[in-house]
Parts: C-alpha cells; sequence; structure tokens
C-alpha cells in the first residue's frame, strides 16, 4: 500500500514496518526464526496519483479541498453528460462547505464515475499535527484504517508474518497476498482467531481445544486471524 504524505518532512520516504502487538504476541508462542511485520510505502506528493491514502498536515485541509474544488469548476464547465454534471455539483456543495469527498456518501457506481479525475479527497486523507508524526507508526495505523485495511497472520517454523488485505476480502484473496501459486490451488483455509490463537497458547493446543476452522474460499476474513492455507501443487 502506498501513503501519500504532504507537508509532514518529519517522515521520510520509503518501506515502512508497521509495528502490530498482535503479531509480537503471536510470535512470543511461535517462537519463528524471523518476525516480518507488515510494510506501506511512504511518497511525496508526487505520488498522489498512485497512492490509496493521503498523510498530510493539519493545515493543508484547506489546500486539499481547494484543489478538487477547482477541478470540479474547471469540469463542470465543460462536461457535456447530465449524470456527470449533477455529480460534480453535488460534490461542488461539499467541498464548499468544506467536507472531503470521502465524506459525501458517493455510492460505488459515483464512484466510479470520477475515478479518473484524480480529485484528492476522494481518498483517505488522515489530518495530522507536527507532534503527531513523533509516532509514526500510529499514524500509519490510522492510514491503513481509513483505507480499509486489516491484517491476518501466517506463522511457522522459519516466519511469523503480518499480511495485509482490504476489509471484506475472503480467504482465496488472502492466500493470494501470500502467494498466487497458493490461491491457484486453494482448497481450503484454516483458521484460528487472534483471541483463541492467543487464549490457548498457540496453534497446537488451539487445535486441540478445537477452536480450529476449515473455511472455505467465500469465507471472509476477520482482522487479526490466524490463517494456514492449504492448497493442490
Amino acid at each position: 500500500m502506498k501513503i501519500a504524505v504532504i507537508s509532514l518532512p518529519e517522515i521520510n520516504p520509503g518501506k515502512h514496518n508497521i509495528k502490530d502487538s498482535r503479531l509480537d504476541e503471536v510470535d512470543k508462542l511461535v517462537g519463528a526464526k524471523k518476525k516480518t511485520y507488515a510494510q506501506v510505502e511512504a511518497a511525496g506528493e508526487g505520488g498522489l496519483a498512485e497512492a490509496e491514502a493521503i498523510l498530510a498536515a493539519a493545515d493543508c485541509r484547506a489546500d486539499l479541498i481547494l484543489r478538487d474544488l477547482e477541478f470540479c469548476e474547471a469540469r463542470l464547465s465543460r462536461s457535456e453528460s447530465a449524470e456527470e454534471k449533477a455529480l460534480l455539483a453535488r460534490i461542488k456543495a461539499g467541498l464548499e462547505k468544506e467536507q472531503f469527498i470521502s465524506a459525501l456518501g458517493l455510492t460505488a457506481q459515483e464512484c466510479s464515475l470520477i475515478a479518473g479525475f484524480g480529485l484528492l479527497t476522494l481518498k483517505p486523507v488522515v489530518l495530522a499535527q507536527a507532534q503527531e508524526a513523533q509516532d509514526l507508526n500510529a499514524l500509519l495505523q490510522r492510514c491503513l484504517r481509513e483505507a480499509g485495511y486489516i491484517s491476518f497472520f501466517t506463522s511457522g517454523e522459519r516466519e511469523t508474518r503480518a499480511w495485509l488485505i482490504k476489509k471484506g476480502a475472503t480467504a482465496w484473496e488472502a492466500s493470494g497476498a501470500v502467494h498466487s501459486d497458493i490461491q491457484k490451488g486453494f482448497i481450503r483455509a484454516e483458521i484460528i482467531s487472534y483471541a483463541d490463537f492467543i487464549g490457548c497458547g498457540g496453534e497446537t493446543p488451539a487445535k486441540q481445544a478445537g477452536k480450529m476452522r476449515l473455511e472455505a474460499k467465500d469465507y471472509v476474513m476477520r482482522d487479526a486471524d490466524w490463517a494456514n492455507f492449504r492448497f493442490s501443487k
């Protein structure tokens, strides 16, 4: 996931680990050789087009809204589509009330209609005071939540790892985050909830307590699920 960072020089561009105390607890029980946190990529303003979320200084709010407002006004003046004009007029009214587009309750179809316009506040926006940048991990976690991401965990002798997926992702989609070959040969997912994994003391005791579930590809993953994917090679 890529996050565009605006006017927060304290945050260096590049990849950043998302430290997760839940993964730490899983790793304590597993004792793997390696622990790998999920990562996000922080980019400068030049990465706005590809970014899934924006992290900006609090005083950038008006500028972000103004940029979108100027685009809407220009597009309205030349649009020939009645549907597009009605949507842009609604968005313009919201922006004039200092609302981000993401807060206007647009439908998936409406979002699709304007997806190619590069509207900044259609993306999730997290505004931060300069002092908040001192806790970068907390800010990045906020960005993930606003962008609709959750994590799931895998573990083994070699590695305990967190993976990012969109909220609502299925077990089949989650398996693809691990490896495309696993997704292609997906048979089933072995799932243990985080609470059961920790409460029982790890994978084996959780299985012995009947807490492991066998789920099909359409199972909707929950935040912090422990997962093992069975697949044909």
